[in-house]
């Protein structure tokens, strides 16, 4: 089974070197931490948190939140190139950026326990080295590193606010079942 397959919001990336790497990124996470490439859409989205809010793995994925996150950046994306031409934003990169932001996780958790590299330094971290292991654009590992509050990094690009945003708004939808006012999680 190919990563395609299971993310196939990759073929929607027109730049094909692009798409290649972000594709050899899943790839590279999966075989070194021992994950079919058809186990992939059964990894949990946020153990720790799914513990505590009561959600159990099957009900979010991690492959399930990154198509989450794609669309709704996706969708960020173009509804402002709709309503401004600047800045002009590179959909390529809103795509891959989201694709990627989380493919540390696999690192970070096996199964629903934490592992050495999640207890030390977390997925925006390592998914620094896990993009540039990929051959993929510092541009990036930025949108890795600035995607969540777990860093001090903020968005530098329009690419990684917009990505960050749709992250927030993902892992939301998650969390709304489990609670009854979002400030609470």
């Amino acid at each position: 089974m190919r990563i395609d397959t299971v993310l196939p919001e990759l073929d929607t990336i027109a730049d094909e070197t692009l798409r290649t790497n972000v594709s050899a990124a899943w790839t590279l996470a999966a075989e070194e931490n021992d994950i079919d490439v058809a186990e992939l859409a059964s990894v949990p989205w946020l153990p720790p948190e799914q513990k505590e809010l009561g959600i159990a793995p099957e009900e979010a994925t991690l492959v399930g939140h990154v198509r989450d996150v794609t669309a709704c950046a996706v969708g960020l994306a173009e509804s402002i190139s709709e309503r401004r031409s600047e800045p002009e934003l590179d959909i390529d990169t809103v795509v891959a950026g989201a694709l990627v932001h989380d493919v540390s996780k696999l690192y970070e958790y096996d199964g629903m326990e934490k592992t050495e590299i999640g207890t030390l330094l977390g997925h925006p971290y390592f998914g620094v080295a896990v993009t540039a292991r990929a051959d993929l654009p510092a541009e990036l590992s930025h949108i890795v590193l600035s995607h969540t509050h777990r860093t001090t990094v903020e968005p530098a690009t329009l690419e990684a606010e917009i990505v960050r945003r749709a992250d927030e708004v993902a892992a939301a939808a998650i969390r709304a079942p489990a609670v009854s006012d979002l400030r609470e999680t």
